[in-house]
C-alpha cells in the first residue's frame, strides 16, 4: 500500500478533512454559530401556527393546530395573540421560549420560486445573489469561516455539503456512521507510520485522534441510554454536536431529513408532530450539553421552503415558498416571534397558495452575523455579496 492509493482512499470518507489538520482546538471562549438544515421543507404553519388566522382553519380541515386552551392537551400553545407553538415542542421549546432564548422568523425564506428541493437548498446554502451567477465552490458558511480568519468550523454529514465548500479548510464527519472509524487499530497504526517524520505526520494523527474521541463518545451514550433512545435519534447526536462544539469548533453545520410531507402529514399528532418532538427534544438536548457555553452560543434553524397554506387531498402540503426560521441561545433576545410579517389572510398568500417571504434569508442571516461577529459592511459584504442586511435585534 503506497501513498498514493492511501490518500485517494482517504479521500472518499470524513478522514478527508483530517488529512489537512482541520482538528486544531479552537481559543477558549467565543462565540458558537450552528446551523440547522431541515431538508425537505418543513410544514412551519403547523410548527408556528397563526391562531389568529380563520383562513388557516379553514383551508386545513383535517391538519390545523386547534387554538390555544388549557383543557385541550392537542391545542397550540400561546406565544402572542397571533401565534400558537405546535404542542409537541411543549415539554421541550416552550420553556426555552419563555426564557428568552427561543425566537421565531415567519416569512422567511428565499425569493427563488423553483419550489424545487434542491434548487432552493443549493441556493440558500450557497448564500449569493439570486441575480448574479453561481459559483456552486463558495458556500456562505465557508466565506464566514474564512472572514473570522481560519474559525474552527465542522461539519456534521457524511458529505461536506455545499454550505461549507470553498478554500478555508473545514472538517466533516457524519455522525451515523461514527460507531466504527473507517479503520481498525492496526490498520490507523500503519497509515500514521507511513506519515511518520512527515509534515503531514501530527495532521494525520490528530485526526484518528478525534475519530477515536467520537467513537467512543457513541458507545458512552449508547450504555448510557440502556436502549431509551439510539444514537441515531437526534437526541443523541446533538448531545454529540454539543460536546464537540463546546470543546474544540465554533462554527456547525447538520441537516435533518424527512419534512416531505405530501401525504398523511397529520395536526397535533401524527408524522409531522413525531418529527417536530424529536428535533425539539434535540435541540433542548444540545442546549443543555453546551452547558455555560450556550451563553454565546446561537442556534438557527431554517429550511429551502415553507409548505402550501391549503392542505391537499392527501392530508398534506405540497412544495411552498416562505418558511419559519428558528433561532436559538442562551444569550439572544428571545420570547418574541421576530421579524417583518402580516395578516395571515387567504387574501395576503404568495400566488394565492403559500407564505410570501418577506425576511429574505441573506439579510436576516447577514444581521445575525453582524451582531455576533461585529462584521462590518466590507466583511458582511464577502459573506453575503450585494446583501441588503436587517437588522432584527435577536443578539
Amino acid at each position: 500500500m503506497d501513498r498514493r492509493h492511501t490518500l485517494k482512499a482517504l479521500a472518499a470518507g470524513p478522514l478527508a478533512a483530517c488529512a489537512t489538520g482541520l482538528f486544531a482546538a479552537p481559543a477558549a471562549g467565543g462565540t458558537r454559530l450552528l446551523v440547522v438544515f431541515l431538508r425537505g421543507g418543513y410544514d412551519a404553519a403547523n410548527l408556528l401556527v397563526p391562531v389568529g388566522s380563520q383562513s388557516y382553519y379553514e383551508l386545513r380541515p383535517n391538519i390545523a393546530i386547534a387554538r390555544p386552551d388549557a383543557g385541550n392537551a392537542n391545542a397550540a400553545l400561546t406565544l402572542d395573540t397571533d401565534w400558537g407553538l405546535h404542542p409537541a415542542l411543549g415539554p421541550a421549546l416552550h420553556p426555552l421560549y419563555a426564557a428568552g432564548q427561543l425566537a421565531f422568523v415567519p416569512f422567511a425564506g428565499t425569493h427563488d420560486t423553483s419550489r424545487s428541493h434542491f434548487e432552493t437548498q443549493d441556493r440558500i446554502e450557497l448564500g449569493q445573489d439570486l441575480n448574479g451567477p453561481r459559483d456552486f465552490q463558495s458556500g456562505f458558511l465557508n466565506r464566514l469561516v474564512s472572514v473570522l480568519g481560519g474559525t474552527p468550523a465542522m461539519s456534521f454529514t457524511d458529505q461536506l455539503p455545499r454550505v461549507f465548500q470553498g478554500p478555508a479548510r473545514v472538517a466533516n464527519a457524519g455522525l451515523r456512521s461514527l460507531s466504527t472509524t473507517g479503520f481498525d487499530a492496526r490498520q490507523s497504526a500503519v497509515i500514521a507510520s507511513m506519515y511518520a517524520d512527515t509534515p503531514l505526520a501530527p495532521r494525520v494523527n490528530q485526526g484518528f485522534a478525534v475519530r477515536e474521541e467520537m467513537r467512543q463518545m457513541a458507545a458512552e451514550m449508547a450504555a448510557a441510554d440502556r436502549n431509551a433512545l439510539s444514537t441515531s435519534s437526534f437526541e443523541a447526536q446533538a448531545r454529540r454536536i454539543a460536546r464537540l462544539m463546546r470543546e474544540r469548533y465554533h462554527i456547525g453545520f447538520v441537516d435533518v431529513g424527512g419534512w416531505d410531507t405530501h401525504v398523511g402529514q397529520g395536526g397535533a399528532s401524527g408524522f409531522l408532530a413525531t418529527r417536530l418532538g424529536e428535533l425539539g427534544r434535540g435541540l433542548a438536548a444540545y442546549s443543555q450539553e453546551m452547558g455555560p457555553a450556550w451563553r454565546e452560543t446561537v442556534v438557527v434553524v431554517l429550511s429551502e421552503f415553507g409548505r402550501t397554506f391549503r392542505e391537499n387531498g392527501n392530508r398534506g402540503t405540497d412544495h411552498g415558498h416562505g418558511t419559519v426560521y428558528w433561532v436559538l441561545g442562551g444569550g439572544i433576545r428571545g420570547a418574541q416571534v421576530a421579524g417583518r410579517q402580516q395578516r395571515v389572510e387567504a387574501a395576503t398568500l404568495f400566488e394565492n397558495r403559500d407564505y410570501p417571504v418577506l425576511n429574505e434569508y441573506r439579510a436576516v442571516l447577514g444581521g445575525l452575523l453582524r451582531r455576533m461577529y461585529g462584521l462590518d459592511a466590507a466583511r458582511l459584504d464577502r459573506v453575503f455579496p450585494g446583501a441588503q442586511t436587517d437588522d432584527i435585534a435577536l443578539v
